[in-house]
């Protein structure tokens, strides 16, 4: 019961009580070391349920917009779609995909940066209006080929993570916004609200004082211009933590009942990607080469003071492959062994790397793993974001499988919320997989 991003239908194993994550990553390890020792993930949905839950409860007046580019599953697409959430497409690609779901045209935005005139058309076309824009030159593209476009003036924050230039990369400074205000009038572009983003890697609350209270600035410029403004898009940056999720509520929730009261008719609104997917996928790799290397070698010579071996393993998969985002950013997870070992084995300094014998293919530079040999398999969860995409093309090796889980409560869960097999018109519902083979599956649909 495995699924692959273009699969027209997905298998989802419903697991008894009992039965959990570990024991469904058992079964396939089992599997696969006997069919070929590819890497999979499997993907629990009852986790996005739980997430969605969770920002009703605690950011109940902020729609969310998922931001596709994260993961653009279908599964994954499909189950948002049943919960109600909005979407946030990058591409002609992502728009497709969610309108191919019956996702209306007025919950997706067009977000990115750099459009490219193809698509600015291609949204014309499908009817998808609002987009976001930071530059004269943007705004000129979108006033040239998409005549009923409303445009979120994204501004830019000023968040203190270290990287200044990435930060400012995108997003108008508010100086520049009475320009871009002023072209958008001479255009006759409709400019309906305003969009920042606070990275996830910021810890000073104090930006989202600014940043709102820039927001409010520009809304009161357009108003100088004659503009209707009624959307405040805050961005994403939400790590999928509960208490990060209410800590930002903290600090943003009073500042919108200053700056955007209930009642003053502006739809506040999000885009949060990681958010519900990264906890919600789990990737397990196998060890396809080693190398014992002497530990004063070790990480570019660095000294160890021990006379221990370190290990260095290769996996079959890497940055051409589920740990793209590895490329641009640490990586948010653990390895974990699969196999079991006593607690006082010993533990020796490893390194991890992709299939690809390329310097950039390093998954994890440095840490303490029992000896591995060859054939076993390391378990990485918070896998959701960034890493289901298409693999390079470098060599023939095989996308990972995907294989789809639930719990009945969580499935219960869903009926609850309205959401049902007749809604999911592309999801099979079987029995737990440890004990059902895809052709003893059955729909519940049926």
């Amino acid at each position: 019961m495995k699924g692959f991003i273009d699969d027209a239908n997905y298998f989802v194993s419903l697991l008894d009580e009992g039965t959990n994550l570990g024991d469904v990553i058992d079964n396939y390890v089992n599997e696969h070391t006997l069919t070929g020792k590819n890497a999979f993930f499997v993907g629990d949905l009852g986790k996005i349920v739980k997430k969605h839950s969770q920002w009703q409860n605690v950011v109940a007046q902020i729609k969310p917009f998922y931001t596709v580019k994260c993961n653009s599953t279908p599964a994954v697409l499909e189950i948002l779609a049943a919960l109600g959430t909005g979407f946030a497409c990058s591409s002609k690609t992502e728009m497709a995909l969610v309108q191919e779901l019956g996702v209306s045209p007025e919950n997706i935005i067009y977000i990115s940066p750099c459009k490219q005139v193809s698509q600015i058309k291609y949204a014309a076309k499908v009817g998808v209006n609002i987009m976001t824009c930071d530059s004269e030159v943007e705004l000129k593209k979108i006033a040239r080929n998409h005549p009923n476009a409303k445009v979120l003036l994204h501004i830019a924050t000023e968040d203190n993570t270290g990287d200044e230039e990435g930060n400012m990369k995108f997003g108008a400074t508010l100086k520049n916004c009475r320009h871009i205000l002023e072209c958008a009038k001479e255009l006759d572009v409709q400019i309906i609200g305003v969009k920042f983003h606070v990275s996830s890697a910021c810890k000073e609350s104090q930006v989202y004082v600014h940043a709102l209270s820039d927001a409010r600035c520009v809304f009161d410029m357009a108003g100088e211009f004659g503009f209707t403004m009624n959307i405040l898009d805050i961005g994403g940056g939400f790590t999928g933590t509960e208490f990060q999720l209410e800590e930002v509520n903290h600090v943003i929730s009073p500042l919108l009942d200053v700056y955007f009261p209930e009642g003053s008719g502006i739809k506040i609104i999000s885009e949060p990607g990681s958010y519900y997917v990264s906890s919600a996928f789990t990737l397990a790799v196998n060890i396809i080469a080693k190398k014992v290397v002497e530990s004063d070698k070790f990480s570019s010579g660095e000294k160890t003071g021990s006379d221990e071996p370190a290990f260095v393993y290769y996996m079959n998969d890497g940055v051409y492959g589920s740990f793209a985002s590895k490329l641009s950013e640490d990586l948010n997870t653990i390895p974990e062994v699969h196999k079991k070992y006593k607690d006082d084995e010993p533990l020796f300094t490893s390194s991890l790397w992709g299939p690809s014998c390329d310097e950039l293919d390093h998954i994890v530079e440095k840490c303490l793993l029992p000896e591995l040999n060859v054939g076993d398999w390391l378990i990485f969860d918070n896998m959701g974001a960034d890493s289901l995409h298409e693999p390079s093309a470098f060599n023939d090796r095989q996308r990972p499988a995907i294989y789809y889980m639930m719990s009945f409560s969580d499935w219960y869960e869903m009926q609850d919320a309205g959401i049902t097999s007749d809604t999911m018109k592309n999801f099979f519902f079987v029995p737990s997989c440890i004990q059902l083979s895809q052709e003893d599956s059955f729909s519940t649909a049926a």
